[in-house]
């Protein structure tokens, strides 16, 4: 029996319906997981991803050709039935099921388990063939619950604005910021926002998505005008020289990656907050054992170490080389 997906040098292929899943070079016909710059690319002939996920989709790649599919419906492409599912990861993220003569695969994309109140919680499936990101596939990354994150960052916007200094926040321009403003007191201060941010926000609201008021930190703002304020920023602009004439400040960044000492020192941030869009090691092996795999593929990420886990625990695990990553347009 030919395998529904197929692991090529363009991406994870489906023969029967003949397109691609997050494919990384072009191709005639892709299907989309979620709008970050490593699974969404340009050139691609067409797309199909979640109505959540395709205005933003449209912001970043520009005038593509897009048809959507809203959560659980099912659409057939020749030989495949097709279905995209909550990931949890981003609004409108996806993971994807296929199924080819009963034999079901789903793409998971990148996902986390915790509802963070922004994304469409994540919803396990059912198949035989799961395909997981490992990007926290480590014992040591295990989150904290939301509120003492929530807790932490405005306890420090507090004690920066009392002390005279901006507060600068580092994160993601997808997803990350948009969570965060969702969790930030807007009563301790005016919330300043990066273009690339604010850009990201307009989209999101134009679709419905809720967000608190936010003032875009532009070429023209005197940050005179908005003492106590607290600017979230693209980690590329960190430190650069906009975010120097706000004068004095503080510098945090929000990330999976501050659990680690060694990368919160390479940030050279004052503060490290342990936040995260994807699944940490508890969500990975909860999300595994949800879906009920027999067979399960392992990308991005620590893929050796948790595949080596997984396979000493009774799965049946591989590694599959991929090119997703970080999103190279919010990596400093």
């Amino acid at each position: 029996m030919s395998s529904a997906l197929t692991f090529t040098p363009s991406g994870i292929y489906c023969p029967a319906g003949d397109f691609y899943i997050d494919p990384w070079r072009p191709v005639a016909r892709a299907l989309i997981t979620h709008g970050h710059a490593d699974h969404a690319r340009g050139a691609m002939g067409s797309y199909l991803a979640t109505d959540l996920a395709a205005p933003v989709m449209r912001h970043r790649l520009g005038n593509i050709y897009i048809e959507t599919e809203r959560y659980g419906e099912t659409r057939q492409i020749g030989g495949a039935s097709v279905s995209f599912h909550p990931a949890g990861h981003v609004p409108g993220s996806a993971q994807i099921r296929v199924d080819v003569a009963g034999e079901v695969w789903v793409a998971s994309g990148d996902y986390k388990v915790v509802d963070d109140g922004l994304s469409t919680p994540f919803e396990p499936v059912r198949c035989h063939h799961f395909i997981t990101e490992s990007t926290f596939g480590l014992p040591v990354f295990r989150w904290q619950e939301q509120a003492t994150i929530t807790q932490q960052i405005n306890a420090w916007w507090a004690a920066c604005a009392a002390a005279g200094k901006t507060a600068f926040l580092g994160c993601y321009a997808l997803g990350k910021a948009q969570r965060l403003l969702r969790l930030l007191a807007p009563d301790i201060g005016p919330i300043l926002t990066h273009t690339a941010i604010e850009n990201t926000n307009a989209v999101m609201r134009a679709q419905g998505i809720t967000l608190p008021t936010t003032v875009l930190a532009g070429p023209d703002l005197d940050p005179k005008t908005q003492p106590g304020a607290l600017v979230l920023a693209p980690p590329s602009a960190m430190g650069s020289a906009w975010a120097r004439k706000f004068g004095s400040q503080e510098t945090a960044f929000a990330s999976g990656w501050m659990a680690l000492r060694g990368i919160r020192r390479r940030r050279s941030g004052d503060r490290g907050f342990v936040i995260s869009d994807h699944a940490d090691w508890p969500g990975l092996l909860d999300a595994i054992t949800q879906t009920e795999a027999e067979n399960i593929y392992v990308t991005h990420g620590y893929t050796d170490i948790f595949t080596r886990y997984l396979n000493e625990n009774g799965w049946n695990a591989q590694v599959v080389p991929t090119q997703f990553g970080d999103d190279p347009e919010d990596t400093a």
